[in-house]
């Protein structure tokens, strides 16, 4: 069977323990993991959340449903249940990195590079730790947030997402033409909603410095593109 048909009979496998046993936490755990391997995010949390309530300190029930939340776009909710865990045990990084990543998306920028900061000063040579930190100064315009986003390239080099952070941090720090270059080399490499991104945010910085007919160009994403593919644009 395919992958979609497995996840299918395990949806359909578990149907039949919950009905005999609609307090087994683990089956809702497995019923839930399948929803979210089909994409089906709202029975997925349903299933998460009731996991959860059956047995509240198992963290596996809790690092799921923070998934499952943080997928659907439910970022503050995802930040609490990340929040929780690591009071649970601190010393795991990877719980205040998706705090922090989380806040930063619910728009709590603040609140998530403070996060940041605690998951940098458990393991400063985490690379999560430190993008996250300069992501969360990008958006609350920290001008600390370009040494932060060479430290994760450092960590990592040639990682797309430290490359993207740097683009944005030598944008806030008003080194255009360095930023758009960045931004130029991650849009020949990326693809999907990545490159689209990527593209979008070119555009935006090209309009930014660009004159009456650059802005015009920059209006027009498909020949912004091939300009941008061909070389034939600079910032200044």
């Amino acid at each position: 069977m395919d992958d979609v048909a497995d996840q299918r009979e395990i949806v359909r496998r578990y149907d039949a323990v919950l009905a005999e046993r609609p307090g087994d936490d683990a089956a809702h755990e497995a019923r839930s993991r399948a929803y979210l391997a089909l994409g089906r995010l709202a029975e997925a949390e349903a299933d998460a959340m009731d996991a959860v309530r059956l047995d509240p300190e198992e963290v596996r029930y809790r690092e799921l449903l923070a998934e499952i939340q943080s997928r659907r776009g439910e970022h503050a909710d995802a930040a609490a249940e990340y929040a929780r865990l690591a009071r649970l045990d601190p010393r795991q990084v990877a719980w205040t990195v998706g705090e922090a990543a989380e806040r930063i998306e619910a728009a709590d920028a603040e609140k998530g590079v403070d996060a940041a900061r605690r998951a940098v000063r458990l393991d400063p040579g985490s690379f999560d730790a430190q993008l996250a930190l300069a992501r969360g100064l990008i958006r609350i315009g920290d001008a600390g947030a370009l040494t932060v986003a060479r430290r994760a390239s450092d960590l990592r080099p040639g990682d797309p997402a430290a490359r993207e952070a740097t683009a944005d941090a030598l944008w806030l720090a008003e080194r255009q033409p360095a930023a758009f270059d960045e931004l130029r080399g991650l849009a020949a490499e990326l693809s999907g909603p990545d490159r689209a991104r990527v593209l979008a945010k070119a555009r935006a910085l090209y309009r930014e410095r660009a004159g009456w007919l650059g802005r015009r160009l920059a209006s027009m994403p498909a020949l912004f593109e091939l300009a941008l593919r061909r070389g034939w644009l600079q910032v200044r």
